[in-house]
């Protein structure tokens, strides 16, 4: 008997993910193993849309609330557990279904890590002490073409590309990211909208982050420090400058929605290139179609 097939459903913020996984795994039979570097943190709630706990009764979700805001948690860490996740969910007969916006986290589980060596935390911190034209130019001298690939303000991507040729002496475009094989049997839907429907999804989201208590999340995650991976997570940052004094709230909630939008951009671009994904538009298919879809395709799959 072959082994289910990991079902991968993502796309863009705001487009429903969550909502349309819930359907999906009371439908076939299925738990869900969250893809999204963020939630991972605990206490990271209303910021990161987590579902309900009642929901998480119901339906077992894996890698949320895994670590405190203050530790670490790498794509390496990722993987480990989502390979047990779905050898876990496999032994129960149910289907797992990967549900998340992380694209890096995503490549990884089905092609397995890239190549490049692991962080080295004192190393990083030298580099961290250098400016944005510093950590620019030096790199350019390693691989003019992936400094410009980058730009002069992608600190962490400048960071890492000087930390693995510290490590290694080679240059990090030298490092084959992932493998040509994937890993599990999948079955993958990159979910999206048409601009102003999602657009408009993601104001209300921010809206609702707001009056569900983002500002007092934000403000307990700033309390533990400055320098979290958490803080990463869209809506802290851009709270923070409203805590602060810097701006009004009116003005905090407007550059979040700016910055979801663009961050949505970016998770388009990150998947136009990534293959096996099926492009689903949840402005004209209605999530009723795409189940009908899924499970036919399941039939065929297996």
């Amino acid at each position: 008997m072959k082994e289910k097939p990991v079902i991968v459903i993502t796309g863009p913020t705001a487009t429903g993910k969550t909502d349309f996984s819930i359907k999906l795994a009371r439908e076939i039979g299925g738990e869900v193993i969250s893809a999204d570097s963020m939630q991972v943190y605990k206490g990271l709630d209303v910021g990161t849309d987590k579902v309900s706990k009642e929901i998480r009764k119901e339906i077992p979700h894996y890698l949320i609330d895994v670590v405190e805001p203050t530790e670490k948690f790498s794509v390496a860490d990722f993987v480990r557990e989502a390979d047990r996740a779905i050898e876990k969910i496999r032994r129960k007969g149910k289907y797992p279904i990967v549900v998340g916006g992380t694209g890096f986290y995503i490549k990884s589980l089905l092609f397995g890590l890239p190549q490049t060596p692991p962080s080295d935390e004192r190393l990083r911190e030298e580099l961290k002490k250098l400016s944005d034209e510093e950590l620019f130019s030096e790199v350019k001298k390693i691989s003019p073409e992936y400094a410009e690939k980058v730009g002069s303000k992608d600190r962490k991507r400048l960071i890492r590309a000087l930390e693995v040729y510290n490590l290694t002496g080679k240059p990090i475009t030298e490092f084959k990211p992932w493998g040509d094989k994937p890993r599990y049997r999948f079955l993958g839907y990159f979910l999206y909208r048409n601009r102003p429907d999602l657009y408009r999804r993601i104001e209300d989201r921010v809206e609702s982050q707001v009056r569900r208590g983002l500002v007092d999340e934000a403000k307990w995650l700033l309390s533990l420090g400055e320098d979290l991976t958490a803080l990463q997570a869209l809506g802290y940052k851009e709270m923070a400058g409203y805590i602060e004094g810097k701006m009004s709230l009116e003005e905090a909630k407007r550059l979040l929605k700016r910055r979801t939008k663009e961050f949505a951009k970016r998770q388009f671009t990150w998947f136009r290139k990534e293959k096996g994904f099926k492009w689903v538009n949840l402005s004209e298919v209605s999530q009723e179609e795409l189940l009908k879809q899924i499970k036919e395709e399941l039939k065929e799959f297996e």
